[in-house]
């Protein structure tokens, strides 16, 4: 294989998925990159991919538990608004 064949995929820290040279024909097309080709192999994308999907569900699951335990506690009583003491206005006509 000639290093033009290759291609480097850029892996990602986040789900453990280390950098590596794949042949070109393992990579997506991507039509709005420059050379029209993806930054991650086939594989690699759809590893990425499930990993932001489990990692959305993930905090959607807690998200709801923290919406469900908002509604299981018992309401705060909401404070008595008291009317503030304010100094009346002149009445138009009245030349102070």
């Amino acid at each position: 294989m000639d290093m033009a064949d290759l291609r480097r995929c850029i892996g990602s820290g986040r789900f453990g998925i280390e950098a590596h040279d794949a042949p070109i024909t393992d990579f997506p097309s991507q039509p709005s990159q420059k050379d029209g080709l993806g930054r991650m192999c086939q594989t690699h994308w759809n590893q990425y991919t499930a990993g932001l999907a489990r990692d959305a569900s993930a905090r959607k699951v807690e998200a709801d538990a923290g919406r469900a335990s908002e509604f299981d506690r018992e309401p705060e009583p909401t404070p008595k608004r008291s009317r503030r003491a304010t100094t009346s206005a002149p009445a138009l006509g009245d030349a102070g």
